[in-house]
């Protein structure tokens, strides 16, 4: 597996706390933590909506290994997997909030992008600059020359 922040705590109670984060992630689409376990969130979510929309019977087991809830599950392969079949990633947005009041942690929401009742609209895709044909060396020597000042010579002999 790969590499994930220690988030402070042993790995089973980490591993099983990513797990049910996910797992709330896709239930409800939005959830508030810490910006340490959003970016951990981030990668494990998106890694599952890759799996929805793959789309297979060994997706499906891989998935239901890790998210909790038949539910869950359901709803990844049927509705996140429609909704994101065109998008090539970046399923998921952070958005920071606040300072929590207690230990002064930096919070933050994870949310799904393209749903309803989003905090923040995304982006639309940026459009291709259009192709331009090529042009020949020679057209482009002609052109360069018109429009570039004309170069001094230097002379040989030195100015005493």
């Amino acid at each position: 597996m790969t590499k994930f922040r220690k988030l402070n705590r042993p790995t089973g109670h980490r591993m099983s706390m990513l797990r049910t984060m996910v797992s709330q992630l896709i239930k409800h689409e939005r959830i508030e933590t810490t910006v340490a376990k959003a970016k951990e969130i981030r990668r494990l979510a998106d890694n599952m909506v890759q799996l929805g929309k793959e789309g297979s019977l060994c997706a499906s087991r891989r998935a239901a290994a890790f998210v909790r809830g038949d539910d869950v599950i359901h709803k990844l392969f049927s509705e996140l997997a429609y909704r994101y079949k065109d998008r090539a990633g970046g399923y998921t947005r952070m958005l920071r909030t606040r300072i929590r009041v207690g230990d002064a942690a930096p919070m933050a929401y994870i949310e799904f992008i393209d749903r309803e009742n989003e905090l923040r609209q995304s982006k639309p895709p940026t459009p291709q600059p259009p192709q331009r044909a090529p042009m020949d060396p020679w057209t482009r020597s002609r052109l360069t020359r018109q429009c570039a000042p004309p170069k001094e010579e230097k002379s040989s002999d030195p100015e005493i």
